[in-house]
C-alpha cells in the first residue's frame, strides 16, 4: 500500500484550480517509501519498486515467444542491431507494475526518486520505459533521508541523465556478453554450472595467485640476538629492548632479505647467522661495556584518516567487527534508508560544510577545544574508476545523533557500525597527533674481536588528538604496528653507558605471504581499480557462492575448481583476466557516463573488434566473439584440469586432477607396459597449499579399493573400508561366482562409518555392526509395525512403516530397546533439529547481536550454529574445533537477512477444462521508443 505524505502540502495549484498538485514518488524500498512519507506533505504518495522491476531475460523460458526464434534470443542481446536489449518484467514484479500504474490515474506528476547513483538511474528509467506515463516525470535525488534534504530535493528535481542510464546499461550489457560467452567454455572443459564474470574472474584469479605463492613458498631460517638492555638509575624506562643489527660492519640478515624461494636476495653486505653462531656471539657479548653511539630524536606528527566511503568502510569494518562486505553493507543500508546515515555507495571522502561544521562541534564538545583542527579539514581523494561522487559516508543531518542517542534504537549490528561511521566522522575534523620518534644505536665489542650494534625505535605520543576519537585497526594477516601504540625509550645521549642484563639468541623462520581477507581483497581491488567498491560485496559474495572461494577463519581460500578455471582463464582468454585490462574497462565505462564515448560504439568493438582501438585492447584483438570461437577448440580439457603439485621422491609428477565429480590426486607409477594410474580422493577441506609431500603419500598410501578388514565368518565375503563423495564407509566384495547375470542386482551391502569411527582404525567387528543394519528393535505391539534402528545420511534414527523418529546418539542405533522405541514414538513428532535434544558440541559465546549465548550442535545436516533463535549450518572451511565469536555471529547475521525458509506449497490440482474454450488472447511484446527527458536514447525492445 503507498505511503501518503503528512502535514503541510507544498504542492503548487494549477490555474485557477485551487486543488494540489499531487505527486507520486517511487523509491527502491518500502523502508525508504515510509520515511520519505513522512517528511512530506499531503501531495505526495510515495511507493516502492521493490528493487530492480525489469532487467535481461534470464533464461529461455522469460524470452516472449515473438523473439524465440532469434539468433540473439539467448543473449537477450540484439547484438547485429546496435545492441539493443530486450527488457522484461520479472514475473514477482508484475503486480507492482500494476499497482504503480493504477496509482499514476490519480496524480498529476511522477517523481523517480531512486539511488543517486548510475544503478539509480537505470532502475528510474526502467520505470518510465514500463509505466510509460502521460503526465510530467521529474528526477529527484538525495544523498541522506533526513527532512531537509528530502523537501529539498523535492523542490528542486532535476531531468533524467541519459549518460548514466548508457553507462549503467552498457555495463549490464557488457557483464552478459561476457558471462554467455565464456561461462559455456567451462562448462564444457571444467565441468557444468561453473560461471565467467568481467569481475568475479579477476577477483578470483587474485585469490588463486596468491594461493599459488604460498605454495611455491620455501623457508628460510635466520637468528639475530635479543637484548635487554639497563640503561642505569635516573632515566625512565630504565631497561628496554633492543635487536642486534650490525657485526663487523655487516648487517644482519632479516626476513625481508630472503626471497619467496627461501634464497638470499643479495649476500653481500648481509650476514646470515644460524644458531650456533647467535649462541657463541652472545656468550662473547656477555660482561662487554656497551655505548650510545647514535641517539637520533625526530617529531612524530600523525594526520586524522579521511570520513569512510564505500571501500574503506567496508574494509575497517572488517577488521574491526569482524563483518564480512555483504554484512557492512545489508547494515549500511538499512541506516542508509532509515535517516541514519548518509549514502552508503560512494568513492568520495569529502564532508559538506554543514558536516564538518556538526563533526567540529561535537569534537570540541566531547573532548575539548584543544581538540579541533585550527582549520576545517577537507577530504579530496581520486581513485581509480571513481564513479559519480556523492558526499563520504556520514551520520545523516546538519547535527549529529550520538551512538549514545541511538543505543535504544539501533539493532546491535547497526549501532557497531554506526558508531564506527561517527567515530571517523568525528575524528576527521580533529587535531593532528603528536609526539616524537627516538632511534639508539648502541654499540660493543665482543670478546671475539667483532663489532656489534644493536638498534632500538621507540614512539611516544605527547598528544593523542583524534587518536582519542578513533584508531583504525591493522590488519590481522598482514600484521603492523597500531597508530596509538607507544614503545617508549629513555631519552639517552650519545657516549651513556649501558650494561646488557640479558642477551638472548633468537630463532626466526620466513612465513608465506598472507592470504587474502575480505578486507586486505577489497583494499587490492580498489588498488588496482577492477570494478567499482559498491560491487564488491557482491563480487566476493558470488565467488564464494560458486564454490570458487571458501573462509578458513577470515582468509580466504581458492578450490582446486577456482584453479583449473582461472588456469583456463589465463592460458587462452588472458586479456579478459588482465588486472590492467579490467581497470581500463572501467575508465571506458566511465567515459560512457560522462558523455566521452558512445554506447553503441563501444560495444560494437568490444563484441566484434575494431581496428581503429589501441593497440594491445580486446578490440584490436578482435574481439570478445572471436577471441572466444578461435580459441575454444583448442583448449584440452584434461590439460586444463591437471594442476601440477610436485614431484615425489622417485622424481615422479603428482597431480591435482579436476573431475566431474570432484578433485582427486593422480601420478604413474610403473613404466612402459606396467604403468599404471595411482588415484587418491581429496579431503574438500583441505587447503591447496597444505597438500605437501608427505599427505600426498599417506592420501595415496589409502587405496581406492578400500582398506581390507577381514572376512565376513557368515557369507565369506571380504569386508573393505573405503572413501567415498559423501564420507567413509564400509561394504562387502561379492565373488563374481556369487553374481547373476545382472551384476546391477547384487547390490552388496554397505554402511557409512559413525561419527565416532576413523577409516584407518575402523575394525571388522565394527564393520559387521554397521552391515548388519537396520536393526529389529521389534514389533508395535498395537500396529504390529515391525520397528528398526537404522544409520542415515543425517543420523541415527527409528523407522515404523512411514514414520521416522530420530535418535539422540549413534549408540543408541545398538542400544535401544523395544520399550524406550515405544516411548519415543509415544511422544508428539517432532521435526528438524527439535527432533532429538542433543548435548551441544561446543559453546562459543555471546552473539553481539541478540546477546544470546552461541552454542555449536550437531544436526540433520551436520554441525550449525544458534542462538536459541536462529540457526546457520557450519560452511566449507569452518571447524567446530576453532569457530571464532566473530564467525559464528557472521554466520547467524547472514542467516537473519536471509530471512525465513520458503515452504513449498501444494498447489490444487487443475480443473478439467470445458470442451468449450474461448480463444486465448496473445499478447505481443511492442518495440517501444525510449524517450528520455534532454536526450534520445535508442529503442528497446520490452516485453510485459
Amino acid at each position: 500500500m503507498a505511503a501518503r505524505g503528512s502535514g503541510t502540502a507544498n504542492g503548487s495549484a494549477r490555474g485557477g484550480d485551487s486543488r494540489v498538485t499531487r505527486r507520486l514518488v517511487i523509491v527502491e524500498s518500502p523502508t525508504k517509501a515510509k520515511k520519505i512519507a513522512s517528511y512530506l506533505g499531503a501531495g505526495y504518495v510515495v511507493e516502492s519498486s521493490r528493487g530492480h522491476i525489469r532487467d535481461l531475460p534470464k533464461g529461455a523460458a522469460d524470452v516472449p515467444a515473438k523473439y524465440k526464434g532469434e539468433s540473439w534470443a539467448r543473449l537477450g542481446v540484439n547484438v547485429d542491431a546496435d545492441f539493443e536489449p530486450l527488457y522484461v518484467v520479472s514475473a514477482d514484479k508484475k503486480a507492482t507494475v500494476t499497482e504503480l500504474k493504477g496509482l499514476l490515474k490519480d496524480v498529476d506528476e511522477l517523481y523517480l526518486a531512486t539511488d543517486g547513483d548510475r544503478e539509480g538511474e537505470a532502475i528510474a528509467w526502467h520505470l518510465l520505459e514500463t509505466l510509460k506515463p502521460k503526465i510530467p516525470v521529474r528526477r529527484m535525488v538525495f544523498h541522506e533521508i533526513t527532512e531537509p534534504a528530502i523537501r529539498a530535493a523535492a523542490e528542486n528535481p532535476r531531468d533524467l541523465d541519459p549518460d548514466l542510464v548508457d553507462a549503467q546499461e552498457t555495463r549490464r550489457i557488457v557483464d552478459r556478453l561476457y558471462g554467455y560467452e565464456v561461462s559455456p567454455v567451462l562448462w564444457k572443459k571444467v565441468m557444468p554450472k561453473l560461471s565467467a564474470g568481467r569481475v568475479q574472474s579477476v577477483a578470483t584469479r587474485i585469490i588463486v595467485q596468491r594461493e599459488r605463492e604460498r605454495m611455491d613458498f620455501r623457508a628460510a631460517s635466520y637468528w639475530d640476538i635479543a637484548a635487554t638492555l639497563d640503561a642505569g638509575t635516573g632515566v625512565t624506562p630504565q631497561t628496554f629492548g633492543a635487536k642486534l643489527q650490525t657485526v663487523g660492519g655487516q648487517r644482519i640478515a632479516t626476513g625481508r632479505d630472503f626471497s619467496a624461494q627461501g634464497a638470499l636476495k643479495a649476500s653481500g653486505d648481509v650476514r646470515v647467522l644460524d644458531e650456533a653462531h647467535a649462541g657463541r656471539l652472545a656468550e662473547a657479548l656477555h660482561g662487554v661495556e656497551l655505548a650510545v653511539t647514535s641517539a637520533e630524536e625526530k617529531p612524530y606528527t600523525r594526520r586524522p584518516y579521511a570520513p569512510f566511503m564505500t571501500s574503506t568502510l567496508q574494509q575497517e569494518a572488517g577488521r574491526k567487527l569482524r563483518f564480512s562486505a555483504d554484512r557492512t553493507m545489508r547494515v549500511a543500508q538499512r541506516l542508509y534508508e532509515n535517516g541514519y546515515i548518509t549514502y552508503m555507495r560512494t568513492d568520495s571522502t569529502t564532508l559538506s560544510d554543514s558536516a564538518i561544521k556538526a563533526a567540529r562541534d561535537q569534537a570540541r564538545e566531547l573532548y575539548g577545544p584543544e581538540y579541533v583542527s585550527p582549520s576545517p579539514r577537507q577530504y579530496t581523494r581520486k581513485v581509480k574508476n571513481a564513479q559519480e561522487a556523492h558526499e563520504a559516508i556520514r551520520p545523516a543531518g546538519e547535527t549529529f545523533q550520538t551512538p549514545g542517542q541511538l543505543h535504544r534504537v539501533l539493532e546491535a549490528d547497526e549501532f557497531r557500525l554506526y558508531e564506527l561511521i561517527w567515530q571517523r566522522t568525528v575524528a576527521s575534523q580533529m587535531a593532528d597527533a603528536k609526539g616524537t620518534t627516538l632511534s639508539l644505536r648502541i654499540t660493543g665489542t665482543a670478546a671475539t674481536g667483532e663489532e656489534c650494534v644493536f638498534s632500538a625505535s621507540g614512539r611516544t605520543i605527547t598528544f593523542p588528538g583524534f587518536l582519542s576519537a578513533y584508531v583504525e585497526t591493522v590488519d590481522e594477516e598482514a600484521g603492523g604496528q597500531a597508530d596509538d601504540e607507544e614503545m617508549r625509550l629513555p631519552r639517552l645521549t650519545e657516549g651513556h653507558q649501558v650494561t646488557a642484563s640479558e642477551l638472548r639468541p633468537d630463532g626466526h623462520t620466513t612465513t608465506p605471504p598472507s592470504r587474502y581477507t575480505e578486507a586486505s581483497l577489497v583494499k587490492k581491488l580498489e588498488d588496482e581499480g577492477i570494478g567499482r567498491p559498491s560491487t564488491y560485496a557482491s563480487i566476493i559474495k558470488t565467488i564464494q557462492d560458486r564454490g570458487y572461494v571458501y573462509k578458513k577463519g577470515n582468509a580466504l581460500v581458492p578450490s582446486w575448481v577456482a584453479f583449473a578455471v582461472v588456469g583456463l582463464l589465463e592460458r587462452h582468454f588472458g586479456r579478459l583476466v588482465d588486472y590492467d585490462f579490467t581497470a581500463s574497462m572501467e575508465d571506458d565505462l566511465d567515459a560512457i557516463a560522462a558523455g566521452r564515448e558512445r554506447r553503441s560504439d563501444w560495444l560494437t568493438a568490444f563484441y566484434f573488434g575494431s581496428e581503429d582501438r589501441q593497440e594491445g585492447t580486446l578490440a584490436k584483438l578482435g574481439g570478445l566473439k572471436r577471441l572466444v570461437g578461435v580459441n575454444l577448440e583448442g583448449i584440452d580439457a584434461r590439460e586444463i584440469n591437471s594442476i601440477k603439485l610436485f614431484d615425489d621422491s622417485d622424481g615422479i609428477p603428482v597431480y591435482v586432477r579436476v573431475g566431474r565429480f570432484g578433485p582427486y590426486l593422480e601420478r604413474t607409477v610403473g613404466q612402459g607396459d606396467d604403468a599404471e594410474s595411482q588415484r587418491a580422493n581429496l579431503p574438500e577441506d583441505l587447503p591447496p597449499d597444505e597438500l605437501t609431500a608427505e599427505i600426498a603419500e599417506k592420501l595415496f598410501a589409502t587405496p581406492q579399493e578400500g582398506r581390507q578388514l577381514g572376512v565376513d565368518p557368515g557369507t565369506g565375503h571380504e569386508i573393505v573400508a573405503k572413501e567415498g563423495r559423501f564420507g567413509p564407509y564400509v561394504t562387502e566384495i561379492i565373488p563374481d561366482s556369487e553374481k547373476d547375470g545382472d551384476s546391477k542386482k547384487t547390490k552388496p551391502r554397505t554402511g557409512s562409518l559413525l561419527k565416532s569411527m576413523d577409516i584407518s582404525t575402523v575394525t571388522l567387528d565394527d564393520a559387521l555392526k554397521l552391515l548388519s543394519l537396520p536393526r529389529v528393535v521389534g514389533k508395535d505391539p498395537e500396529s504390529g509395525d515391525e520397528i528398526t534402528a537404522q544409520n542415515g545420511r543425517y543420523g541415527p534414527y527409528l523407522k515404523k512403516g512411514t514414520d521416522s523418529r530420530s535418535l539422540g546418539t549413534e549408540e543408541q542405533i545398538f542400544s535401544v530397546t523395544l520399550e524406550e522405541a515405544l516411548k519415543i514414538y509415544a511422544e508428539p513428532k517432532r521435526r528438524g533439529r527439535q527432533a532429538a535434544a542433543t548435548e551441544p558440541l561446543r559453546e562459543v559465546g555471546n552473539d553481539p547481536t541478540s546477546g544470546k549465548p552461541m552454542v555449536i550442535k550437531d544436526g540433520r545436516f551436520g554441525p550449525y550454529v544458534t542462538d536459541g533463535e536462529t540457526n546457520a549450518s557450519l560452511r566449507k572451511g569452518d571447524e567446530v574445533a576453532t569457530l571464532t565469536v566473530e564467525r559464528a555471529a557472521e554466520l547467524l547475521a547472514d542467516r537473519r537477512a536471509r530471512g525465513p525458509v520458503k515452504r513449498a506449497t501444494k498447489k490444487a490440482p487443475a480443473k478439467k477444462a470445458t470442451a468449450s474454450k474461448s480463444a486465448a488472447k496473445k499478447t505481443t511484446a511492442k518495440k517501444t521508443t525510449a524517450k528520455k527527458t534532454a536526450a534520445k536514447k535508442t529503442s528497446k525492445k520490452s516485453a510485459d
